[in-house]
């Protein structure tokens, strides 16, 4: 704590802004997911995600897949996640990130986000033991349509304060809130800018899924080639 002298006068709490600090990464991916949100009035799609609007959070964030019911695998993940758990997580279940005890909540607001298009908030605490001290850990996870526009994508980010030490390190679950959000409002911060497709957007390196490649139209000034021709033969 610091303050200037007096009864709670002035005084400012380092742990609070500490947290706050720790925080941003959350918040910029939130408020970047919002403004895609407010720009479609609905859950975003995946392919409207565009890395480098969230450039100073990809260590901490992560895309996932729903492949059951509760259950995402991480598609893509930055390498804070992968620092945690002293190994590549793509591919890996979220669910890998925590302890046993912490799964049944967690499965609870991973099936709210992909059936509701609810935003899930957890503080979370690190498991201790030998060789891994007290670890603070925040996450929230965010809905996406895929291309087809059912609800199976999510983006998410995961931010930890403290010494990894000893990996891999799991987390229990202190609490959690699981809201809906008002999709027509509109972000408190900024205007979004249009929103960009992935399909022109050059990505980040170590946050972007494998492209389909797509073969356009032929420019509308060409001469086009009819898809039938009439062969006539006199022989």
């Amino acid at each position: 704590m610091f303050g200037t002298g007096g009864k709670d006068r002035g005084i400012v709490s380092m742990t609070d802004r500490e947290r706050q600090k720790r925080l941003e990464p959350l918040q910029l991916v939130e408020r970047y997911w919002r403004e895609l949100a407010a720009e479609r009035r609905e859950v975003p799609l995946r392919s409207e995600i565009d890395p480098r609007r969230i450039e100073n959070a990809l260590e901490y964030a992560f895309l996932a897949e729903r492949i059951a019911p509760g259950l995402a695998k991480l598609r893509v993940s930055g390498s804070h996640l992968n620092d945690l758990m002293g190994m590549e997580t793509s591919g890996m279940p979220l669910s890998t990130l925590f302890s046993s005890a912490a799964r049944e909540t967690l499965s609870d607001a991973v099936t709210r986000v992909f059936t509701e298009g609810a935003m899930a908030q957890m503080r979370l605490s690190g498991e201790e033991g030998f060789g891994r001290d007290g670890l603070e850990g925040d996450l929230v996870l965010l809905p996406l349509r895929s291309d087809m526009g059912d609800m199976t994508r999510m983006i998410g980010a995961l931010v930890t304060t403290g010494r990894i030490g000893r990996t891999p390190r799991r987390f229990d679950i202190k609490s959690v809130s699981v809201q809906l959000p008002d999709l027509a409002a509109t972000s408190p911060e900024t205007k979004a800018e249009p929103a960009r497709t992935t399909a022109k957007t050059p990505t980040i390196p170590g946050f972007a899924e494998a492209a389909t490649p797509f073969e356009g139209a032929p420019p509308s000034g060409g001469k086009k080639r009819p898809h039938l021709r009439l062969i006539v033969s006199n022989d």
